[in-house]
């Protein structure tokens, strides 16, 4: 890949991804795979203004073998310096930058349950720390290729030639154009104006119809918004959280779904996938799971905690939209679900409440928005997908006819 492009990409999450302002620290996540465009993306941020910036490299062999060796207990210990660094992050706010590249399967066969109860233990000494940043500070998260991954999309490639076509892709759906920065400007306009149409009417519930069987209606909170695209930061910086992003979205209201939904493609999580799923719902919550492959799994992740078996989001995605059109199965949520309407099991959005900046987090999941140690989208719309609206002046609005919007 021509490195006048990569560069183009890397300015691109550092200034309109992350928006890092002068002064700022930023803190990057992301593995190993593409040591040379990390370091570009970092020359980036210096580039921007930024004060200080740290990369935090992981790498799915050895996390294999952490979880092999050490006990649930070792694994769920926060160290009093991880309190310190993790309190030091919530002093300073510094900009996140995650760059995805993860093998779909690359922790096939890790002990999933010894993990789970891990991360059961830590959460209630993490929880703090995340809400006390929530809303505060500016992120965002892109992808760059790795080699298994692009050999997963690929296999017929070799892996040099994979790699690339992966890059292609990124590149591609993310709009590295010739001007990127005017091509997002324009799309977050478009998300805009979607949104305020979607808000003006007044939502009261989404019914959800496919001819795959899904029959499925959500709630929604009286004071929640749908939102798109850019996002503010409670220090008032505007920022692309997802760089590629496609969605409008909304968290609706906790206790408030009825019915059963079918994925669409396979879920990602926890470094192996969950295909052919469905989940059906009553009284709001997640009562029964079906998968072809790895149910144990997906069921483990409904009982993570007492929220992670309801909804916390709801997000509108055509079927037209780039990425679905490049007819290509990423295996990555990043881009998958930007490529098809989707729900999210686990924490809701503070910020898809009005007026949210002048209230607690509490105060928010008073409201209904729900509350969980996780977040995880799954892909639910294809091209038999229809959603109807009904308002609270009780119309019916078409939202979405076979896959694509209705307005």
């Amino acid at each position: 890949m021509k490195q006048t492009i990569l560069r183009k990409y890397a300015r691109l999450i550092a200034r309109k991804g992350a928006n890092i302002q002068k002064g700022q620290e930023v803190l990057i996540t992301c593995g190993i795979e593409q040591p040379k465009f990390t370091e570009m993306l970092v020359d980036e941020c210096y580039k921007a203004g930024a004060r200080k910036v740290t990369v935090k490299f992981y790498y799915q062999p050895l996390e294999k073998i952490h979880v092999r060796h050490q006990s649930v207990t070792t694994m769920a210990k926060i160290e009093e310096w991880e309190k310190a660094r993790l309190q030091h992050y919530v002093d300073i706010l510094p900009c996140r930058i995650y760059l995805e590249s993860d093998d779909p399967d690359g922790l096939k066969g890790i002990n999933q349950a010894k993990i789970a109860k891990a991360n059961q233990k830590s959460w209630p000494i993490l929880k703090p720390y995340s809400d006390a940043a929530e809303n505060k500070y500016q992120w965002t998260i892109a992808a760059v290729p790795g080699v298994a991954w692009a050999k997963k999309l690929f296999p017929d490639l070799p892996k040099g030639r994979a790699v690339e076509k992966l890059w292609e892709a990124i590149l591609f759906t993310s709009r590295v154009t010739e001007d990127p920065v005017a091509a997002w400007d324009a799309h977050n306009q478009d998300l805009h104006d979607r949104c305020a149409f979607l808000n003006n009417i007044g939502i009261k519930e989404l019914h959800y119809k496919g001819k795959n069987g899904t029959d499925l209606t959500v709630g929604m909170i009286p004071e929640a918004q749908f939102k798109g695209g850019g996002d503010t930061s409670l220090q008032g910086i505007f920022f692309n959280p997802n760089i590629p992003t496609e969605e409008c979205f909304i968290s609706p209201m906790r206790g408030k779904a009825e019915g059963i939904v079918y994925a669409t493609k396979p879920l990602s999580y926890q470094g192996e996938l969950i295909e052919n799923f469905s989940v059906r719902f009553e009284n709001g919550k997640a009562v029964e799971v079906k998968a072809e492959k790895n149910q144990a799994l997906l069921e483990q992740m409904i009982s993570m905690d007492e929220g992670a078996s309801y909804l916390g989001e709801c997000a509108l995605v055509p079927v037209n939209s780039p990425i679905s059109e490049s007819n290509m199965l990423f295996y990555n949520t990043l881009f998958d679900e930007n490529a098809a309407c989707h729900l999210a099991l686990g924490m809701g959005f503070a910020d898809t409440i009005k007026g949210f900046e002048d209230k607690t987090l509490d105060e928010c999941r008073a409201l209904g928005i729900n509350d969980s140690m996780i977040h995880v989208d799954f892909m639910i719309g294809y091209e038999g997908l229809d959603i109807d609206a009904v308002t609270f002046d009780g119309r019916t609005v078409a939202i979405f006819r076979n896959g694509k919007w209705a307005f």
